[in-house]
């Protein structure tokens, strides 16, 4: 049996948002280049912590772009957060689920032909979700998290923590606005990927 992964937490730092006053820390996976983001606020070494694991998104977090609703979760998740007064986000570098920012952007031409996200990633070789969670369970230990509130709509990603060693006592879900532009992608990741939008 392999031993569990293992993370370099880094400096903190104040980071004032739109949404609230946070803290911000650096994690470093094994690999080099392994580098995501804790974003919290409060004391978040306790159980039941309001937690979204959020895989990077340059083109919809960064540029806005409408194809997908990672931009929309992500801001909707800080907000709750701070509201609550308590919780985190991890930051994974975790481009186009896993496949890289160029894979993605082959992705989305072969989307712009007719495919659909799924079908997109299969096409050039990936799975449909080629993320991991690993390095997102070693940094809710080290932090100290000792149970989560997952804020999500992807009932695989619950179980994908729980499989690490994660204790999730509640999901959360996100709600998401359809807009031409991501219509079908939302269908498919509702019907082909399982996810559970609330209405």
């Amino acid at each position: 049996m392999s031993a569990p992964l293992e993370v370099n937490l880094t400096d903190e730092a104040q980071l004032p948002t739109l949404f609230g006053d946070f803290r911000i820390r650096g994690f470093r996976g094994e690999r080099p280049g392994d580098e995501h983001a804790a974003i919290y606020v409060g004391d978040i070494r306790d159980e039941a912590i309001l937690t979204r694991i959020h895989s990077s998104c340059v083109t919809g977090d960064a540029l806005g772009s409408l194809r997908c609703d990672c931009r929309e979760q992500l801001q909707k998740a800080l907000a709750a957060i701070a509201q609550e007064g308590r919780g985190l986000v991890l930051y994974l570098q975790q481009e186009g689920r896993g496949i890289g920012l160029a894979s993605k952007v082959k992705a989305y031409a072969l989307q712009d032909t007719g495919a659909d996200t799924v079908e997109a990633n299969v096409t050039l070789g990936f799975p449909p979700d080629a993320r991991s969670y690993t390095v997102a369970a070693a940094a809710l230990k080290a932090l100290g998290v000792k149970s989560v509130r997952l804020l999500t709509n992807n009932p695989v990603k619950k179980a994908a923590l729980e499989a690490h060693g994660v204790k999730v006592v509640e999901r959360v879900p996100l709600p998401v606005t359809t807009n031409p532009h991501n219509e079908r992608y939302l269908e498919t990741k509702r019907e082909r990927m399982g996810h559970d939008f609330p209405a």
